[in-house]
């Protein structure tokens, strides 16, 4: 009888810490610094970046939680990584299209952020400075206001340059990243004005507008354009403006008004709004 009791006792607390050993395998729990991946699109194709982001939950930042002086993996857990899908220029440094590691040495007065071909570093002891791809120094800027969790991201997107910042707490470090896509774009409209078959005119005619080229080169092609195209009231708008660069006021005016028309059919407001603000800069 005893023997029986003391198998069933047995068996009873075999099955509670099975029990609980399964509850516990099956318990999900938030990471404390959760991985974020972020993919901006920029010149001909994207800059992806992947990190982990560290909280503040009430510590000392700067100068204690992350060393000045020291090797930081810019981030928390696994190394922190960026690829770019273009050769860019990186903070005044020429960098070829790829996948680096993105490290920091911060500091009071100046970080040191660093493009490395190593992907794997989370530690100081394991950063090679030979295997340095980029290494800029760069500001550090006070922000006015505390940032709870470590954030990397871009700002001022521009078709040929972005910001890129690091910040956290009451401190945001930026790095200028630019693209030279000139002579690709440039390259891609005069193969297609020669070869294709319809001619890109408003694509080709709005990048020579925004990027301070031929104006008359523009001006021949928006009117393309608007042949091509006769009741796109954007196309419109845009022969207003670009005529009205090249000093054709009378055309940039009456394009202006048939840009209104044509949108007001469209029922697009946005549209009369910009082309009715041109007319009024227009004397």
């Amino acid at each position: 009888m005893n023997t029986i009791r003391t198998f069933a006792a047995t068996a009873g607390a075999m099955l509670l810490l099975y029990a609980g050993t399964t509850l516990a395998q099956g318990i999900k729990m938030p990471a404390p610094s959760p991985t974020q991946t972020i993919k901006q699109d920029f010149a001909l194709s994207n800059i992806e970046l992947s990190y982990s982001r560290p909280l503040k939950n009430g510590r000392v930042i700067m100068g204690d939680l992350v060393p000045y002086g020291k090797v930081w993996r810019t981030g928390a857990n696994s190394a922190t990584t960026i690829t770019f899908g273009d050769d860019v220029n990186f903070g005044g440094v020429p960098v070829k299209a790829g996948k680096y590691g993105l490290l920091s040495i911060p500091g009071a007065q100046s970080w040191t952020v660093i493009l490395t071909s190593s992907l794997d570093v989370t530690s100081p002891a394991a950063y090679k400075q030979e295997n340095d791809i980029a290494r800029v120094t760069v500001k550090p800027v006070a922000t006015p206001f505390s940032q709870e969790s470590f954030t990397i991201g871009f700002e001022n997107v521009r078709s040929n340059s972005v910001v890129l910042t690091l910040g956290w707490d009451k401190t945001k470090v930026p790095v200028v990243i630019k693209a030279d896509i000139d002579d690709k774009i440039t390259a891609q409209i005069n193969d297609a004005m020669q070869n294709a078959e319809k001619k890109p005119y408003f694509q080709a005619a709005v990048y020579y507008y925004e990027s301070g080229k031929d104006i008359n080169k523009a001006v021949e092609w928006i009117n393309e354009a608007a042949t091509q195209s006769p009741d796109a009231f954007w196309v419109w708008y845009q022969k207003a403006r670009i005529n009205a660069k090249a000093k054709n006021v009378k055309v940039a005016k009456e394009a202006a008004q048939k840009s209104i028309e044509l949108a007001t059919t469209a029922k697009n407001d946005d549209y009369v709004t910009l082309n009715k603000k041109l007319l009024a800069t227009l004397k």
